[in-house]
């Protein structure tokens, strides 16, 4: 019987389950900085992904407000990730020989991790709602492939490292 770490269950998460906070490169001093939905816009009923956001940056103190209605997902690997707001280049990324391996957040890297490292993958129920929407399905096959297990934990790794060293 396969034990709780070598199994990962797909919990029907989404890519906006993890936009809440997005780190990015700074455009003012080039260091990690965070975007953040705009306190005004805690209480909005819109979509989360249209709601405004604020990047700030704690290491040279800039700020920027984006209220826009065009937010632009990042959608193929073969480049390094932006931002859906900004277009800034995203903290949490790395290359490898397949492409380019990134994440909004910790939590969103640690989702990864958990998906690459397992040896055992169940899908959710047939039935469950979200099926169809899961960010599993739509990771790249080459992160899902367990050959490809040990490259992909390096490279979370390499990233994780990254925001420890920032």
């Amino acid at each position: 019987m396969a034990s709780s770490s070598d199994r990962f269950r797909d919990p029907c998460n989404t890519e906006y389950d993890f936009i809440g906070l997005i780190l990015v490169r700074c455009p003012g001093c080039d260091k990690a900085a965070r975007i953040v939905p705009a306190p005004e816009a805690s209480g909005c009923g819109d979509r989360i992904l249209f709601r405004p956001r604020r990047l700030i940056c704690r290491g040279c103190g800039l700020s920027r407000q984006w209220s826009g209605h065009v937010a632009v997902l990042p959608t193929s690997t073969t480049h390094p990730a932006t931002d859906p707001y900004f277009g800034r280049p995203l903290w949490l990324q790395t290359p490898t020989r397949h492409g380019w391996l990134w994440a909004y957040n910790l939590e969103h890297l640690d989702f990864i991790r958990r998906l690459v490292q397992a040896p055992l993958r169940e899908r959710a129920p047939w039935h469950a709602t979200k099926l169809k929407t899961s960010l599993v399905t739509y990771l790249p096959t080459w992160i899902k492939r367990a050959k490809n297990r040990d490259e992909i934990l390096r490279a979370v790794n390499r990233i994780h490292h990254s925001v420890l060293s920032a």
